[in-house]
């Protein structure tokens, strides 16, 4: 029987790199973005592959808009087998001094109160059949802190440490959980960060169900970066989540 991935967040490089790994071996794809003639290129893309694909747009923040888009996605191409998290960022990157109550709302908005509304409206189907997966996507800034990346990391590493507790949670029940963290751009071409050879590593945590977490990219190349930037002044770099034509 033919199983469903719904790519939340989804463009053409991260987002369609996963669609693209997952639909290759069968799976329908449902895509939801804001902008309606990406989503009808996407999904010419994806057709042109041999792939099932239906787009839905939504506004991760409007979250009655995001729950009814999952919702056309159940009724259009069935229940959700995997459930892939991947918000395109947007808004002002602070650093940590500069953090105020509205940069840290915003980010925290798009992808935690994100997550937690596309995770509510597929979890009850997945927990009836005790089956399930949820794949969360992170930046880099969830498990390294840089002072340049603070509010977006705030809101990173709250999705983080969700993404392992539900694991925890629902591993007994037969549904698993991971986070994905991007320690990479998306790039093109790259042995690692090409957006294909992250779609497959996507597929792996989707099959390797005991773990709690896959990292892509170098934390140890972003630490350094972090401590060459501190006390320069340094503003503006982006998480790795961001860099890129990221999905």
């Amino acid at each position: 029987m033919a199983r469903t991935l719904v790519v939340v967040g989804a463009g053409p490089g991260l987002g369609m790199g996963v669609a693209r790994a997952f639909g290759r071996r069968g799976f329908r794809v449902g895509l939801i973005a804001r902008n309606t003639r990406t989503l009808d290129g996407l999904v010419g893309e994806l057709a042109g592959l041999g792939v099932t694909a239906a787009g839905f747009p939504a506004d991760i923040r409007d979250r009655a808009a995001l729950t009814d888009a999952l919702g056309q996605v159940k009724r259009a191409l069935g229940p959700v087998d995997v459930l892939e998290f991947s918000p395109s960022p947007t808004g002002e990157i602070t650093g940590a001094v500069r953090t105020t109550v509205a940069s840290a709302a915003e980010q925290f908005e798009l992808h935690v109160l994100g997550a937690v509304t596309a995770v509510a409206a597929v979890l009850p189907d997945m927990r009836a059949r005790g089956a399930g997966t949820l794949l969360l996507t992170t930046g880099v800034s969830s498990t390294v802190p840089a002072p340049f990346l603070a509010n977006v990391g705030l809101a990173m590493a709250g999705l983080r440490n969700w993404a392992h507790a539900l694991h925890a949670e629902l591993r007994p029940e037969g549904i698993h959980v991971a986070t994905v963290t991007i320690a990479s751009g998306v790039i093109p071409g790259d042995p690692v960060a090409d957006p294909d050879r992250i779609g497959a590593r996507y597929y792996e945590s989707y099959q390797r169900r005991e773990r709690a977490e896959e990292v892509i990219g170098d934390l140890d190349e972003f630490r350094a970066l972090v401590a060459a930037s501190s006390g320069s002044g340094v503003r503006g770099v982006d998480d790795g989540h961001r860099a890129g034509p990221a999905g």
